[in-house]
């Protein structure tokens, strides 16, 4: 299953907008990686929009008790929080909660443009590349290496920082050590100073902040740190991004419940089709499907050769007690040919008989009960009489199983078979 990234445009979408794109089959890497416009988009199972990490603010809030993710209030209880931090009026912006939200804790919470968001969704939608999940390009949270992380994006003439995790130097409050804040700043040294972030590498190497950098601005970044960078990519954010558990398409933008599960379930079966961490797991299940798939086999093998040994020797009791059937065809059937031939030779009954089935019939039915016509044709009695009870019938037919036969009544009439009759 592949899935496109999509990097969506900071300005508003037009018809020759042009997208960044990642195309990737396991999620993990890059198979592809270019810009189109939307129409030109190569198609993929899912596709993922990355809202750029300067279309959003993050803003630290506590949800009262009482307000959880799916309260009905919570829209109005964040504008309410948020109203004096923003620049913009509450009613215009957007609105998304951490995936770990709960009531009465502190989380973060993406802000950014309405109808920026909403137009860019759409124009998706329109070139039939709908967004199964909507990401943001950097997330709060701690860094894997616990310091800030700095990334420089952009061109020369519009380069930037995005700084990750920086509520994680020294000093800083402890909620927010645990989970680190996002902030985009001009690309200089001094916009670093509003962080406390430190540009001079310190004596431990280990003590300094990684700094990576896009192509473009590595050179500048450099420059600017006097030290050196590693370079990165869009197309690495963009998988990072995916990967992540945030998903931005939330309150009015929000896809039902059944399509958020589909694309859930989407998700988990790529990821066990085509994720590195699940390759072990794949063989596993390849080897377990390969055994049983041996297994099956060799039962049925097995069950072949017993069975067809069974037939041999079925077909060598016919020959051996009828020495004169040379072909066998069908041995149950010959072998119950020639015993009746030999029963009629002796003058013997056998069960399919007249005389055995009146028999029977005067055993089963009622003393009382009196047939006024008898018909006798191919191993079966047909008699009409009275007609039976609930109860009467009931007994007969159990009468007659006991013995071997089958009692049927219809209407006023009773059949009377041998159960063993063709």
């Amino acid at each position: 299953m592949s899935t496109l990234i999509l990097h969506l445009p900071l300005a508003l979408p037009g018809p020759h907008t042009e997208y960044r794109y990642t195309l990737t089959l396991d999620g993990h890497s890059a198979s592809g990686h270019a810009s189109a416009r939307a129409p030109l988009l190569p198609a993929a199972s899912e596709t993922v929009a990355v809202v750029p990490a300067r279309a959003l603010s993050w803003q630290r809030v506590t949800l009262p008790q009482g307000v959880g993710p799916q309260s009905p209030r919570l829209r109005a209880v964040l504008e309410g929080l948020l109203e004096e931090r923003l620049l913009d009026d509450p009613a215009t912006l957007h609105f998304a909660l951490a995936p770990d939200a709960r009531s009465g804790s502190a989380i973060w919470v993406a802000v950014c443009d309405r109808a920026w968001l909403r137009t860019a969704l759409q124009a998706l939608e329109a070139a039939g590349r709908p967004a199964a999940r909507v990401v943001p390009e950097f997330a709060p949270g701690a860094t894997a290496s616990g310091q800030p992380e700095l990334f420089a994006q952009g061109t020369p003439e519009d380069a930037h920082w995005v700084v990750t995790g920086y509520g994680t130097v020294q000093g800083a409050d402890s909620a927010d050590n645990a989970d680190g804040g996002v902030a985009v700043l001009p690309l200089s040294s001094a916009a670093l100073a509003l962080l406390h972030i430190s540009t001079h590498l310190p004596a431990n190497e280990g003590d300094a902040p990684a700094v990576y950098a896009e192509p473009a601005v590595a050179a500048l970044a450099e420059k600017i740190l006097a030290r050196p960078v590693q370079l990165t990519s869009h197309s690495s954010h963009a998988l990072l991004a995916a990967r992540g558990a945030w998903d931005l398409a939330q309150f009015d933008l929000a896809s039902s419940g059944r399509i958020r599960a589909l694309r859930k379930a989407g998700g988990a079966i790529n990821a066990l089709l085509h994720a590195p961490q699940w390759r072990a797991a794949r063989w596993g299940v390849a080897l377990l499907l390969l055994a049983h798939l041996l297994g099956l086999n060799l039962w049925a093998w097995q069950e072949r050769q017993s069975l067809a040994a069974k037939q041999a020797s079925v077909r060598s009791v016919l020959t051996q007690t009828f020495a004169h059937v040379k072909v066998v065809v069908d041995a149950p059937v010959q072998m119950e040919r020639e015993l009746a031939r030999l029963r009629q030779a002796a003058g013997a009954l056998s069960a399919q008989d007249l005389e055995p089935l009146l028999a029977l019939s005067a055993r089963a039915l009622p003393a009382t009960w009196q047939a006024s016509a008898i018909d006798y044709s191919g191993g079966q009695l047909r008699l009409r009489g009275p007609a039976l009870s609930a109860n009467e019938q009931a007994h007969a037919s159990d009468t007659a199983r006991a013995s071997g036969y089958q009692l049927h009544t219809e209407g006023d009439t009773v059949q009377v078979r041998a159960a063993t009759a063709p």
